[in-house]
């Protein structure tokens, strides 16, 4: 029973333990530039969007085809110098699951290679693209 009278339904605790212990995206951080910078484990350099100032994404459509969002399937993992308690995810509209930093939600740019930043201090979608240091602020 819960405190409001109403009993819980009976789940398959083997399945939900398995995905709860299956990791998300790893957050890691490399050298660039404008120093170190969150990268995913792949190599994909990560920013956030100056114009959201809460963990709630507001980019979609047109903007996050240009900004692909982070997105994970379980928790996301740190690596490397970033600071796990920084790290947490946010609902997007369509069901899924973004990963957010310092309560910045996270974006790739979609025409950038890997191990390379070269979208930071950029302008659009009527905002600022900052790459994200492991601090959680935006790089130097």
């Amino acid at each position: 029973m819960t405190a409001a009278g109403s009993t819980t339904p009976p789940s398959n605790s083997s399945a939900a333990e398995s995905a709860a212990s299956t990791p998300g995206v790893t957050i890691t951080t490399a050298d660039s530039e404008y120093g170190q910078v969150l990268f995913d484990g792949s190599g994909q350099a990560i920013y956030l969007f100056d114009r959201e100032t809460t963990a709630v994404p507001n980019c979609y459509d047109d903007c996050a085809a240009a900004w692909p969002p982070v997105l994970t399937t379980g928790p996301p993992v740190a690596a490397n110098g970033t600071m796990t308690d920084l790290l947490g995810t946010t609902p997007r509209a369509d069901g899924s699951v973004q990963v957010t930093y310092a309560g910045h939600p996270l974006y790739y740019y979609a025409h950038e290679g890997k191990n390379e930043v070269t979208c930071h201090d950029v302008v659009e979608f009527g905002g600022l693209w900052l790459a994200v240091a492991p601090t959680g602020q935006a790089a130097a």
